[in-house]
């Protein structure tokens, strides 16, 4: 009868212990996001764009220095372009700017595997696996000009819809830090390198990529 229940204390310090090391919890925090796009032998770096992430994470530890993490967010992803324009057409000179702003809602999910350095600090490899649910390509455009003395302006604006042509999966590696509070709080930053080509029907050997820079702050709830 001891022995039953030594044995049943121990299982219950098991579970107890392996509670501990299950945290989970919200986080959120800024993003950049940068588009890059290849093609013929040329490329071209999009303006970066200041958006921002939001969602949960959950962590388990396997000891005092390794532990694997899972997360769910949702981002909203892209670039910008701004051009200069200036030509003459029959005796018109036009001048102004064309400016396009590329949105793309995702769902992320990334998975990592950490290394605590301390019980504070812990640094972090994985794969965020991205899920396009959106995608838009807002373009504008001012020009000015003269004609015959007399001088004139328009601004004309357009939203597309391109989700058919973007390709779904986003996938983008990605390497961070984090440093913890005892409290649970904790701020953490990320560099993703996108790797998958965004344009579902390349025309050659044209890409385009998206890549993000992501720092924010959480709190971990569960056993210390």
């Amino acid at each position: 009868m001891k022995k039953l229940l030594l044995i049943a204390s121990v299982a219950v310090m098991g579970v107890a212990v392996n509670a501990q090391e299950f945290k989970f919890g919200p986080k959120a925090g800024y993003s950049l996001s940068m588009l890059n796009a290849e093609g013929d032998g040329e490329s071209y770096k999009f303006d970066s764009k200041s958006t921002f992430y939001v969602g949960a994470m959950a962590e388990y530890k396997f000891n005092d220095r390794f532990a694997v993490q899972g997360e769910v967010l949702y981002s909203p992803i892209g670039g910008k372009q701004e051009e200069s324009v200036s030509y003459t057409e029959m005796g018109v000179t036009v001048t102004g700017t064309q400016k396009s702003d590329w949105k793309f809602g995702t769902v992320q999910i990334p998975v990592s595997a950490k290394y605590y350095a301390t019980e504070s600090l812990a640094f972090g490899l994985g794969l965020n696996v991205g899920i396009v649910t959106s995608a838009k390509v807002e373009a504008s455009a001012t020009l000015s000009g003269s004609a015959m003395g007399e001088s004139f302006s328009e601004s004309t604006s357009t939203t597309e819809d391109v989700k058919d042509d973007v390709n779904t999966l986003n996938l983008a590696p990605f390497i961070g830090a984090e440093y913890t509070l005892e409290n649970g709080l904790f701020f953490d930053a990320r560099y993703n390198l996108g790797v998958s080509n965004l344009i579902k029907n390349p025309e050659g050997n044209e890409t385009l990529k998206n890549s993000f820079f992501q720092i924010g702050i959480g709190f971990k709830f569960g056993g210390n």
